[in-house]
């Protein structure tokens, strides 16, 4: 099901429908401030199962982002964050950065990585911090599959790609073609593997 938003004033029924759907194992694609993103709720295995069926990987070898609201989230879900990593996440956050870091006990099982890492994002989408704060948790984030642009910026292309495989599309506008920029921050300084959208100001 495709359903469309206002990117600026989502409408809050819309928002409720979406969390409704998450909150029942539901899979959404739906707007970041870069590309769009396949999501479901971290607490909901089987939804992460369909996730990596979509996507054709196995669950242990999965890497996805959680997408938190704020920055009050990561201490939940990550472990003790230096002053200088907190300093450098809040001058970036929200924003279009994914920040490795150690994984906190929260993280579901099934997401834990060999590594104990995670991938944490804060976009700048209002609908993206609606849906997270009405669920109370973060959601996954990975990318589409596809070959093509279009494929993961146009939501009427991916409703005809996708539709059959998700509960709901929200379409909030033709969405970003440049993915976050990846920081790893599992060491003492910050490592770019992935520039992407941000630009890191250290």
């Amino acid at each position: 099901m495709l359903i469309q938003l206002h990117p600026d004033n989502p409408q809050p029924r819309v928002i409720k429908q979406a969390v409704d759907c998450l909150k029942s194992g539901g899979v959404i694609i739906y707007p970041t401030d870069t590309i769009y993103g396949l999501g479901c709720d971290i607490f909901q295995p089987k939804a992460i199962e369909k996730i990596c069926a979509i996507k054709n990987i196995q669950p242990e070898k999965a890497q996805f982002s959680f997408i938190c609201s704020d920055l009050s989230h990561l201490s939940d879900f990550t472990k003790s964050i230096s002053t200088p990593m907190f300093r450098l996440l809040k001058a970036h956050l929200p924003g279009p950065f994914t920040f490795i870091l150690p994984a906190g006990k929260q993280v579901p099982k099934l997401l834990q990585t060999k590594k104990s890492t995670i991938g944490i994002r804060v976009p700048d989408n209002k609908i993206c911090q609606m849906l997270i704060e009405q669920l109370g948790h973060p959601i996954i984030s990975t990318s589409l599959p596809g070959e093509w642009v279009e494929d993961y910026t146009d939501p009427e292309i991916m409703q005809e790609n996708f539709g059959n495989r998700v509960d709901l599309i929200l379409d909030g506008g033709i969405g970003g073609i440049e993915p976050s920029t990846v920081v790893d921050y599992t060491g003492e300084e910050p490592i770019i593997i992935r520039q992407g959208a941000g630009m890191l100001e250290i």
